[in-house]
């Protein structure tokens, strides 16, 4: 059996940058959460974006999902929560590949982790592509 050689995608050269344009965006993010205002939070979301839901749909049209970002800011659907950069990598200039936790402030509420991928075009960094997933307890 031989053993294949992976190659690592990480460009050092590139992460700096990248994770800077990680900590904005997540900074944008939270600035919408904290007003409900879902314009504000979908704002750096490419018009082509990518979106899966914790509850398997998914959206390939940023005015699609900026409707149900307004609907669920609305009814105040997500808790207060804080959202954390777990992990950033840059697997080439202009891209950015990061987990994100969006943690619920009081322990009643749902949190959930999110892999974001942003892309640099013309100078600005947009959101691409995201999957976001509950943080559920494993069963035993």
């Amino acid at each position: 059996m031989t053993t294949k050689i992976r190659p690592r995608l990480d460009d050092p050269a590139a992460r700096e940058v990248a994770e800077q344009a990680v900590e904005r965006f997540t900074a944008q993010l939270q600035r919408g959460l904290d007003t409900y205002d879902a314009e504000l939070y979908d704002s750096d979301f490419a018009a082509d974006v990518l979106w899966g839901s914790p509850y398997g749909e998914t959206l390939d049209d940023a005015e699609e999902l900026l409707d149900t970002h307004r609907v669920l800011m609305a009814t105040e659907a997500a808790p207060p929560s804080r959202f954390e950069v777990v992990r950033v990598t840059a697997p080439a200039p202009g891209v950015a590949i990061a987990h994100i936790r969006r943690r619920a402030l009081d322990e009643t509420g749902f949190s959930e982790m999110a892999l974001y991928t942003l892309i640099e075009r013309d100078g600005r960094w947009w959101l691409a592509a995201a999957q976001n997933t509950p943080i559920v307890e494993p069963h035993a």
